[in-house]
């Protein structure tokens, strides 16, 4: 069930904030608790907090902790892209999220502020985060200084870039508009864009749109004289008070802003007696530019009025003060409740929140899992129920570096065989952290345990010639050693395979942890993390030339762990036709296969024989086999051989730069994994991870 949403500005000044607050006040009507959270923010001024959170967490007396609402700042983003570590930046930010998600019924996010010279890299940015949490998305577009044309392409232009990764918009916002315009917006902008999406328009509102005195205030960097508990006051024109006063009042407009030298005191004091006046419209403030001190007769004058709007005083001149104040944009802050209500209002009032309420009750969100996500969940699953991993390679760096890795994650307990001397003087010359109180490091031939494994060993095997000698000698061999761990019940799996063949690894799981109940085979998949979404590979690993009851035990094997692992299964068996049109032994084999799997297991969706682009692609899937369920949209795909498995495996890994985590055993008793030689640091913390969540389904 979706729990959040997702709003996206399409450009600098969309007005965000009011969706922000009109969403949260839509929601807290019907939910007890509501998150807030915004992935990247801007750099907030020493000793300050980001606006928009703190307006939101105080206004709505929200109970999140300020810094659990953010993930980044600006410059913190800037260094880790200029490091080439998204990743990391995603990996964190659905932490971060994922945890308000726990603690909350529902979570607004809201997306970032645009700076103009990093526009394009926000909106791709924006694109990434919500397609990662998998939440539907509303984008909220500013009109101002835009023709209908231009403002419909542009967002027509967001739209589309969301819509090409599979990101749901589930509304859209014209704000910031004419009023007037506003019929002819919800038209035009409704025949550009889908009918599932909400169409929604806000017109422009000067108090909404104009800062405040307090906003001028902290751009001028000016002192306030008079009306400090008025500050919250919306502008609205600049007037510069440089003629006679008998002219200078006939300028005058509601909410108007007088800037004026401070030896002008005509031009004070009659600014002043109009605000009181009936016949003259209110002012918002005053400011005195020039440096010049006040007569205390004028002071204590005004102090004496009953009626007293904000008072600034600067000592740059006119001109420049007026310069600046023309570029101060305005924002919603927690101290301007009244600016708050009035953003609600009307939000309520232009919004169709019954249209808004039933496009999330319907959101679906897409099946697709992304590799971050899938990542996350497995390291959150594997943190659920502790379990103990041995490391049987101690002598390998990339195991070392691997398991200061996984400390540093407190996600598993480990145990690293080999020689304590020399995996000290390698972690020595690595120059990594390392917890040896917290890892036992075993030489097999010294360990208290070895004897007791040798006759265990003795005991499961004599029956095939083998002495207590030769027990004694394979159990020194570490791969022995870590296996017989996992089958007594010391470690709870096995990840091996770096520095040993396949064969090394799986020998001894196969002699005496052997296979579960049901099972024949023990094969192998991959998860194939890609650019966009996660697919399993099987067997790419352990069968050379499985019969067709072996590839339907195989796949549905795969089938079982996809969906242990979050991932609903479409099953895909491949080969080099699609349909029945091929003719052959091969192709007849993957059509057996398949029909077995439908008579074992109806409730899977399966398809077979399938070429791998009829299975993955849309397009090609739907013209040559139209009516399959799976066609364009498998996520497991079954591999004939071990030949054809492993090299697409290895070519799509190597061609796209996809995550290749595995391979995972399937169909032992008991967790034992085979890493390939040719294996990186986080293929080996991915396996340990995956090892530790099939030992918990034991």
């Amino acid at each position: 069930m979706n729990k959040a949403i997702y709003i996206a500005a399409s450009e600098a000044n969309s007005g965000k904030s009011m969706l922000s607050l009109g969403l949260m006040q839509l929601f807290l009507r019907n939910k007890p608790k509501v998150g807030y959270f915004r992935p990247i923010i801007d750099n907030p001024i020493e000793g300050a907090k980001d606006n928009h959170i703190n307006t939101i967490l105080n206004y709505f007396k929200l109970k999140t902790k300020y810094e659990d609402s953010y993930a980044f700042t600006r410059s913190d983003l800037i260094k880790k892209l200029n490091d080439d570590q998204e990743d990391e930046v995603i990996n964190i930010i659905i932490e971060k999220y994922k945890k308000l998600e726990e603690e909350n019924d529902f979570v607004i996010v809201e997306g970032t502020d645009f700076s103009d010279h990093a526009a394009v890299i926000e909106m791709d940015l924006n694109v990434l985060i919500a397609k990662n949490l998998g939440t539907p998305v509303i984008i909220v577009s500013g009109g101002v200084n835009k023709t209908l044309e231009e403002f419909i392409q542009s967002l027509r232009l967001t739209y589309d870039l969301f819509n090409s990764k599979d990101v749901q918009v589930i509304a859209v916002v014209a704000n910031k508009v004419q009023e007037e315009n506003i019929p002819v917006i919800l038209d035009q902008v409704g025949k550009n864009l889908s009918n599932s999406v909400s169409i929604n328009a806000i017109p422009i509102n000067k108090k909404l749109n104009n800062p405040t005195i307090k906003e001028f205030l902290n751009e001028i960097d000016g002192k306030v004289l008079f009306g400090k508990e008025l500050l919250n006051n919306a502008t609205g024109d600049i007037k510069v008070g440089a003629m006679q006063l008998s002219h200078f009042l006939h300028h005058l407009v509601e909410d108007s802003v007088v800037v004026t030298p401070a030896d002008r005191s005509d031009i004070l004091l009659g600014t002043l007696q109009a605000n009181i006046s009936t016949n003259y419209p209110s002012i918002s403030g005053i400011i005195l530019t020039g440096g010049m001190e006040l007569n205390p007769s004028i002071i204590k004058l005004i102090e004496g009025l009953e009626k007293v709007v904000p008072i600034l005083w600067v000592e740059e001149g006119t001109f420049a003060i007026t310069s600046k104040l023309s570029n101060v944009r305005s924002h919603i802050y927690a101290e301007n409740v009244d600016k708050i209500k009035m953003s609600i209002n009307i939000f309520e009032k232009y919004v169709d929140v019954s249209s808004l309420r039933e496009k999330l009750s319907n959101f679906k969100g897409t099946e697709t899992l992304t590799p971050r996500m899938f990542q996350y969940n497995l390291l959150k699953r594997a943190k659920e129920q502790r379990k103990h991993i041995v490391l049987p390679e101690g002598s390998d760096d990339r195991i070392l570096i691997a398991a200061s890795q996984l400390q540093k994650n407190n996600v598993v307990d480990l145990t690293i065989l080999g020689k304590k001397v020399n995996i000290e003087a390698s972690i020595k010359r690595l120059n990594i952290p390392f917890n040896f109180g917290k890892t036992p490091i075993i030489n097999p031939i010294e360990s208290k345990y070895f004897q007791e494994f040798s006759n265990t060993l003795y005991e499961l095997r004599k029956h095939k010639g083998v002495s207590p000698a030769m027990a004694e000698d394979l159990m020194a061999d570490v791969s022995y050693f870590g296996t017989m761990m996992v089958f007594k019940g010391i470690a709870d799996g096995m990840v091996s395979g770096a520095a040993h063949t396949t064969q090394h690894t799986i020998k001894p799981a196969l002699q005496f942890v052997k296979t579960k109940p049901g099972f024949s085979v023990v094969s192998s998949i991959f998860f194939m993390c890609l650019e966009d979404r996660v697919s399993v590979f099987g067997d790419c690993a352990i069968n050379p030339n499985p019969t067709a009851e072996q590839l339907a035990e195989i796949a549905i094997s795969s089938a079982d762990s996809s969906i242990a692992f979050g991932i609903d299964p479409k099953i895909a068996m491949l080969s080099y036709s699609s349909g029945s049109s091929g003719k052959g032994e091969d192709v007849d084999v993957v059509r057996r296969a398949t029909e077995i799997i439908k008579e074992k297991r109806t409730d899977l969706k399966v398809e077979g024989p399938i070429q791998y682009d009829a299975a993955v692609d849309p397009s090609i899937g739907k013209k040559k086999l139209p009516n399959s369920k799976v066609a364009g949209q498998a996520n497991v795909l079954i591999f004939p051989d071990l030949n054809t498995g492993n090299n697409t495996y290895k070519a799509v890994q190597r061609e796209t730069g996809a995550l290749a985590i595995g391979p995972m055993l399937q169909g032992l008793n008991k967790p034992v994994n085979d890493l390939s030689r040719g294996c990186t640091v986080d293929d080996i913390f991915n396996t340990v991870i995956l090892t530790a969540i099939q030992a918990q389904e034991k």
